[in-house]
């Protein structure tokens, strides 16, 4: 063992390491830093960050150096770990603002949910890979729907509608991407589009049974300007907009003493976490916020990259479906904090205070490194 894995470091050329994608995601990281630090008031949140960073970059380098072949070989065992996790969280988790989606660990609270969004992609991508020559057959697509569903089904529960729509997103991707035929696809989008429908006219009622009262009124509430409680939850939306906007071309600077700054007025709650955007767009101005997006923009590129140019489809599909995770997040936090979509409570990927989801980033990173440490010649 020891051997094969020195055999397989041996093998790494340092001229094939992405230093673009490691630098985006160090700036993007340390822009984060600052603005939880300012957020809190330089309390004990910038501190754990900084902890998580450096956690996080260990994690990276360990499973940037980890053959991401080997690793990928126990995608049944990382499938039943997630199950495993997420079944803890229900169990053992702790509530807060009515959703058990932590454990609480003493020094920190884990966060299952974040951890099975990266080991998802692992197992679907190996799995399609494994079932290559299969993918069009109805055992492969229906397999890999069931053992989706389950672990979807669980975060739902806890219930996270918001993560539970980012990794089934995810998922539609990396299954589009994976070369099934056209005509399945299209099956698929001519029987899926009627169910949405009424699904969505469905979930519009009041007192629906897949729904919580506060889920509907985040999400249709959100249309409806005589639904009182609905106005009070995007009331934190308008404080983030009118935040972003008094902002202007660069900011009103990190941790200020603006009696004007909407921060200073203690008119956003979590804005460490969820509403982070917003103090990234009124503390640094345009150029912060414009900075941050094509910073994650850009790191989705590189994912991409990576894929284009991966030795095995499991490799790609995982390139390609953590990219789709980054970005897709990465609009919905900044879309919410902008009030352009409803309030889904989902973290800026490597800016919004979180260990469990820093670190999990991380370990994604650390594999899109080895997957391009293994890369073959890109072609035309």
């Amino acid at each position: 063992m020891i051997k094969k894995i020195r055999n397989g470091l041996k093998a790494y050329k340092l001229s094939n390491l992405n230093f673009r994608l490691l630098l985006y995601v160090l700036a993007v990281t340390c822009i984060g830093i600052f603005c939880i630090g300012s957020a809190t008031k330089g309390g004990n949140f910038q501190f754990k960050q900084i902890f998580g960073l450096a956690l996080g970059l260990i994690i990276m380098i360990i499973f940037s150096l980890i053959s991401y072949r080997f690793l990928f070989k126990f995608y049944f065992v990382i499938y039943f770990a997630t199950i495993g996790l997420l079944l803890s969280v229900l169990l053992f988790g702790t509530v807060n603002k009515g959703a058990k989606r932590w454990i609480n660990l003493g020094f920190t609270e884990f966060q299952p949910s974040e951890v099975a969004k990266v080991f998802l992609i692992i197992f679907l991508a190996t799995y399609l890979y494994k079932r290559y020559e299969t993918i069009n057959t109805f055992k492969t697509l229906a397999g890999a729907v069931f053992f989706i569903v389950i672990p979807l089904g669980l975060v739902f529960l806890e219930p996270d509608l918001s993560t539970t729509i980012v990794i089934f997103v995810t998922i539609c991707a990396i299954m589009f991407l994976s070369g099934i035929h056209y005509k399945i696809v299209t099956g698929a989008l001519i029987i899926s589009i009627p169910i949405i429908c009424i699904l969505g006219y469905y979930i519009a009622q009041p007192g629906n049974a897949i729904l919580k009262g506060y889920q509907y009124n985040r999400i249709v509430g959100f249309f409806q300007n005589d639904n009182e409680e609905a106005q009070q939850i995007m009331y934190q939306q308008k404080n983030s907009l009118l935040a972003i906007g008094s902002g202007g071309l660069t900011g009103k600077g990190l941790a200020n003493n603006d009696i004007t700054s909407v921060k200073n007025g203690n008119l956003i709650s979590e804005s460490h976490t969820d509403f982070i955007f917003t103090i990234v767009g009124e503390e640094l101005g345009f150029i912060g916020g414009a900075a941050v997006i094509i910073l994650l923009f850009l790191i989705v590129l590189e994912c991409f990259i990576t894929g284009s140019r991966a030795p095995t489809l499991s490799g790609k599909l995982f390139c390609f479906g953590f990219g789709v995770l980054i970005g897709i997040q990465s609009f919905v936090n900044v879309s919410v904090a902008t009030m352009l979509l409803p309030n889904t409570g989902v973290t800026l990927p490597f800016v919004s205070y979180g260990l469990t989801s820093l670190t999990s980033m991380y370990l994604g990173i650390g594999i899109v490194l080895n997957i391009g440490l293994q890369r073959t010649k890109a072609r035309v």
